[in-house]
C-alpha cells in the first residue's frame, strides 16, 4: 500500500523529485532573504547609531536645547 502510493501509478518519480526541488529551491530563497535581512538589520542599527551621536551633537549645540536640558 505505501509503495503504490509512493510509486504513484508509474510517475512517482518525477512527483517526488518535483518536491525535492522546490523544497530545496525555497529553503535557499529563505536562507539568502535571512541573510540579507540580517545585513540590513546591522546596517539599520549602525546608522542609527551614527544619527544619535550626530543629533545629540546638534541638541546640545543650540541655545533651546540648552535651556531645556537644564531644566
Amino acid at each position: 500500500m505505501i509503495t503504490n502510493f509512493l510509486d504513484m501509478g508509474g510517475y512517482g518519480i518525477y512527483v517526488w523529485s518535483s518536491f525535492i526541488f522546490t523544497f530545496f529551491i525555497c529553503l535557499a530563497f529563505f536562507l539568502r532573504t535571512k541573510k540579507s535581512l540580517k545585513k540590513v538589520e546591522k546596517d539599520f542599527k549602525f546608522e542609527a547609531e551614527r544619527l544619535s551621536v550626530e543629533k545629540s551633537k546638534i541638541l546640545k549645540s543650540r541655545k533651546i536645547s540648552k535651556e531645556i536640558i537644564a531644566s
